[in-house]
């Protein structure tokens, strides 16, 4: 198991203190995590990004998409089918299993919608940064009245 010594970070930088944790935490729920559904994640442009899951059998009325403190997650609902009970399989390679898949979102990612197609998810993620954080120009301005220069020479 690696681990991480942040201590310089925490030296050097004010309000990070919630990235050790966070760090951490994704280490431990990828260890620990299901690899079901299996998903792709795509950079469209630099402010664009699509998660693509594949969730073959599933309806859109039986998964739930929710976003919550900057996680979003993808879960499946419970279905009113047959029970396991009442179906007689010969062979069973179809995964029909529920599931609960979080990703953590950083700031200003939105999630614009969801869409499903052939059985993939389609989550569509877009960053958007406040004008406040866009840089900007500062004009500088003098002290100096050139007027006053002026009148002196």
């Amino acid at each position: 198991m690696t681990t991480f010594d942040f201590s310089p970070l925490y030296r050097s930088a004010i309000g990070f203190d919630h990235l050790g944790s966070l760090l951490d935490s994704i280490s431990t729920n990828e260890r620990t995590a299901s690899t079901y559904p299996p998903y792709n994640i795509e950079l469209i442009t630099d402010d664009e990004y699509r998660i693509t899951m594949a969730v073959a059998g599933f309806s859109e009325a039986e998964i739930n998409v929710e976003v919550e403190n900057n996680t979003l997650t993808v879960s499946s609902i419970s279905s009113e089918g047959k029970s396991d009970s009442e179906r007689n399989y010969l062979h069973r390679g179809i995964a029909e299993r529920h599931f609960k898949r979080q990703f953590k979102l950083a700031d200003h990612i939105k999630v614009n919608g969801a869409t499903m197609e052939n059985g993939l998810l389609h989550i569509d993620l877009e960053r958007e940064v406040p004008e406040a954080m866009k840089p900007r120009q500062i004009t500088i301005k003098s002290n100096v009245d050139n007027s006053r220069l002026l009148k002196s020479a």
